[in-house]
This record gives structure tokens, sequence and C-alpha cells, in this order.
């Protein structure tokens, strides 16, 4: 019976042979198969990398239950994140609601802009027409009387009997203007102002408006005894009121009657 040996070779290590000769005789290593002895070996001397792959199969043999229930349970994961009820599905839906608000609340404001427009667009023509003065003269005494806090339907009374809309009027006592004012009165409101920017529309629009304004917050809301005082003047009001008498000189009531 031939007899495996142990033959060196030339790089240090060894190499299996069959001592003997005959038809069992093979090469142990290279093309033939390996031996039934040479088999043996290797089961019972494993390489450290094949204890490596032998370690690692039976760890996967041995938590093969564990693996699969991870498995599913990251499929499962995986598939409710995907559903209508999970955090991130919740968490994209309520962006995106936030977006539809915000751009909701944007058209809301739009539509409140577009429908001040156009209301203010209304008063403009209306009081055009009612007053037969030009739209843009119109629009200016409407928009400088929101500005400064005065309802336009009295701005526009007030300059209809002061000036009846003739921005280049002077009263006898020397008032200017659309609304009248006296250089002295205006310089009030505007210290460097000139007698000369009284016939500049929008700057007696301004301060005459200013001016109404300023006695209406004197006289606490009272619009009668502001708009005499705006004609008469604070002091002259005062001082009949002090010696109990009535200031009214029938100018509110033009004013205000102007406006029905």
């Amino acid at each position: 019976m031939t007899q495996p040996k142990i033959g060196p070779l030339h790089n240090g290590f060894t190499q299996w042979q069959y001592d003997g000769s005959g038809p069992d005789r093979r090469q142990l290593f290279g093309p033939g198969p390996a031996s039934a002895v040479i088999q043996q070996w290797e089961l019972d001397n494993p390489s450290s990398l094949q204890r490596r792959i032998n370690a690692v199969a039976g760890f996967l043999r041995r938590n093969a239950a564990k693996a699969g229930a991870l498995t599913l349970a990251f499929a499962i994961g995986a598939s409710v994140a995907s559903g209508p009820n999970s955090v991130a599905a919740n968490l994209q839906l309520r962006d995106s609601l936030r977006r539809t608000e915000r751009e909701l609340h944007a058209r809301q404001g739009e539509l409140a802009l577009a429908r001040q427009e156009l209301a203010r667009m209304s008063q403009v023509m209306d009081n055009s027409a009612r007053y037969a003065i030009p739209a843009d003269l119109a629009a200016s005494i409407y928009d400088i009387a929101r500005a400064e806090g005065i309802d336009p339907r009295i701005a526009f009374g007030l300059v209809n009997v002061e000036s009846e809309f003739y921005h280049k009027a002077i009263s006898p006592k020397g008032a200017v203007g659309l609304t009248q004012l006296m250089p002295s009165t205006a310089r009030l409101l505007q210290p460097d102002l000139e007698r000369a920017d009284l016939f500049d529309r929008e700057t007696n629009l301004r301060l005459g408006f200013r001016y109404l304004r300023e006695m209406i917050t004197y006289y606490k809301g009272d619009v009668n005894l502001a708009l005499t005082a705006y004609n008469r003047g604070p002091g002259t009001v005062d001082q009949v009121r002090r010696s109990g008498g009535d200031p009214n000189n029938g100018y509110a009531g033009n004013v205000l009657r102007a406006t029905n």
C-alpha cells in the first residue's frame, strides 16, 4: 500500500506526496483530485481562514431565526414609513399644509388689498363726479386725508367749502390754497415753509388736513368744535366757550352737510 509522505519545497513549504508507484500514484497537489488522507487532514487541521469561515457559517446557522426576525422588522418598518400614518409621512404632510396655509394667507392678503383698492377707486370716482373735479385731484384729497387720519368725506367737504377745489384761491385775510391755510398757521407745522409752497396741491392738502387732525385731538374728538376752530381759530373758540358762549358760526355744519 502506498504511504503518503511530506516532501520539502524550494519555497519553504511542504507538499504531500504518495510514496510508491503503480496505478494509485497521483499528484496530491495540482490538477488531480485530493486523496482521502489529505481531505481528512484538512478537516482535522483547518487553516485560520477556514476556521473563520466555519465560525461565520456556524453563527449564521445559530442566529438564523434572529436574522429573519430583524429582516422582517426592517421590511415592516420600511413599509410603515411609506404609509400615511408614519412619522415621516406626517411631517411631510404637515410641511405641505403649512406651505399651503402660507400661500392661502398671501392670496387672502392680495385679495384684501385688491378690495381696498377697489373701494378707493370707487370713492375717488364718486367724489370726482359729485364735485365735478378731476379724478387726480379727487385721488390726492382721498389719499392724503387717509394718510393724515381724516375721514375722506370730511376732507372733501372742507376743501369744497374753503376753496371750491381751486388750488390758487386766496382769501381777503390771506389764507392760501385748497384748504385755505394762513401761512403763519402752516409754519407751525412746517417751519421752513414759504408762502408760495401753499399753492402746491400736495403740500397744501397735507398741512391743512394735519392741522384739522390736531384740532380734533385738541378737542378730544369733537369734530364740530374742531371744524369751528379750524375756521375761527382755537384761541377764539376757547375764549367764547370760557365766557359761556357758543362758538358755532355755521362753518362746521356747512362742511358736514357736504358729506351727506
